[in-house]
């Protein structure tokens, strides 16, 4: 304990210097506003904003997209209770009973209980982050090759299996993604594969441009598309304050919201949007006021606002502790503390103490921030969602190609861009979620590596997969997650909870 709380404080002393308070205020604030805008979303902001974090120090630049990524959840709340519009994927259920609460004169009130049950999911969930961190990474350091290759299959399994769409085409885009990380030249060899003879590619396909073209710039296309239907709620949003008795109907589920969405931001593949479906179908058959459920009921609002911010805390465990993305946003993370040269895993917490507990440290801070920036600008926000996108795109896609480009100062990487914009597109059109692609790409090149250390050790015997405990474990679970979601009845009960 003592330990604990002498990292916490070196985290703290961190986490409140001037520009990692800035930074944290600046994630909260522009995840606040893309939470609110609907259809951009925390992957696409995260993606684009990259090559902005380069110049600054590792610490500084995640801890700004965390906060994005996070602040995204208390955004999306705002538009799903005022104009039955999420901003955010997770915010999909709270349309459900905030918006039913907004017309029937409670908007104040669903508004509020979404700000306070976040910030105590959010906050509870940070205190799990610090305390299973340590721990986890010493189990972590028992893992061998073969064990690491397994946990990071099972990971590519899992975000397959729980992606939106066809199981067998999220597998295909798991592939590809592995097969787009292997370009480049070959670090054991020095032989160069599948560059194609074009020079540029002989150091690997740009992150950034991959990540920015696929969720960025392909969602912009997407955007321009659909035809802008914004009608603010005419109502006035109404007193912030709850009654008694929906404290007492609220309190209950954001407990519940705040431990089921702990667990599922753990699991590979989980994330806020699973969390915030699993406890809204929980509430309605726990709490006590399910019979409003349909007609406004707060359980709706509480429990799945709460689940999805405890979910997005808790995804930064696996990639903390483990080096494992647990969804695509936790892939960008990866790829932005991989650019800046340092390589997460289990031997994070000793070699980078500063950015481990700074960034748990910054997540309070940031919960806090949150709490004040939702609930007095909420005003603000609303005015936010009058500014026609016609205005915002050209604007954007001129950052994202000056960024790219200032990268590496080469022009390629914006022609890299493009062509992932268009593939992006497609995919899109095709129904083929881009997620998985990103997870693969990420963890292809580690998976690599772990095979052939494991092979190696085994002397070319495959069956040290098998043979070692924990990696046999890891291979069963992937087989079976696989295998049950190939089976047509779960298909569709899967199918069925996606488009809930």
């Amino acid at each position: 304990m003592e330990l604990l709380l002498a990292n916490l404080a070196h985290g703290f002393s961190v986490a409140l210097s001037f520009d990692n308070l800035l930074f944290a205020l600046l994630g909260a604030f522009i995840g606040t506003a893309i939470g609110v805008l609907p259809g951009i979303g925390p992957v696409a902001t995260i993606s684009l904003l990259l090559p902005i974090t380069f110049g600054q120090p590792a610490v500084t630049a995640i801890i700004m997209l965390a906060g994005i990524y996070y602040g995204a959840q208390y955004g999306g709340s705002t538009t799903a209770i005022l104009l039955n519009l999420p901003g955010e994927v997770s915010s999909v259920v709270t349309t459900l009973e905030g918006y039913k609460m907004a017309r029937n004169g409670r908007a104040g009130a669903a508004l509020a209980i979404s700000a306070l049950g976040s910030f105590f999911a959010g906050s509870v969930a940070t205190i799990l982050v610090a305390a299973s961190g340590p721990l986890l990474t010493q189990v972590a350091l028992s893992f061998g090759p073969a064990d690491y290759f397994s946990l990071m299959l099972l990971g590519l399994i899992i975000s397959a299996v729980l992606a939106q769409g066809s199981v067998v085409k999220s597998v295909g885009m798991v592939v590809l993604g592995v097969a787009l990380g292997l370009v480049g030249t070959d670090v054991q060899t020095g032989q160069q594969r599948f560059t194609f003879g074009i020079p540029e590619l002989s150091d690997g396909l740009n992150f950034a441009a991959i990540a920015m073209g696929v969720f960025g710039i392909a969602e912009i296309i997407l955007n321009l598309e659909r035809p802008e239907v914004r009608s603010v709620l005419s109502a006035k949003v109404g007193s912030l304050f709850l009654t008694k008795e929906e404290w007492k109907r609220a309190m209950p589920s954001v407990l519940r919201g705040t431990v089921i969405g702990s667990a599922l931001g753990i699991l590979p593949g989980g994330g806020a949007s699973l969390a915030s479906f699993g406890s809204y179908m929980m509430e309605r058959k726990l709490s006590k006021g399910r019979d409003e459920f349909g007609n406004g009921a707060i359980e709706g609002v509480a429990g799945p606002e709460a689940a999805n911010n405890a979910a997005a805390q808790t995804s930064f465990i696996p990639l903390l502790t483990l080096g494992i993305p647990s969804n695509a946003v936790m892939a960008l993370m990866v790829g932005a503390l991989i650019i800046q040269g340092i390589q997460p895993g289990p031997r994070m917490v000793e070699a980078q103490p500063d950015l481990f507990w700074g960034l748990i440290c910054s997540m309070w801070i940031g919960n806090l921030m949150l709490l004040v920036i939702n609930l007095p600008m909420i005003g603000m926000w609303v005015k936010l969602l009058q500014v026609p996108y016609k205005f915002m795109y050209p604007a954007i896609l001129t950052f994202c190609a000056i960024g790219v480009y200032s990268i590496n100062n080469n022009v390629f990487d914006v022609y890299q861009t493009v062509f992932f914009a268009v593939l992006g597109y497609v995919f899109s059109k095709l129904k083929m979620e881009p997620a998985p692609l990103l997870v693969g790409f990420v963890l292809g090149p580690m998976m690599e590596e772990h095979l052939r250390r494991a092979m190696l050790l085994s002397r070319g015997d495959p069956m040290v997969f098998v043979e070692r405990p924990i990696s046999g474990v890891l291979l069963a679970i992937s087989a079976l997650a696989l295998g049950m979601m190939l089976l047509p009845g779960l298909r569709k009960k899967k199918e069925a909870a996606m488009a809930g």
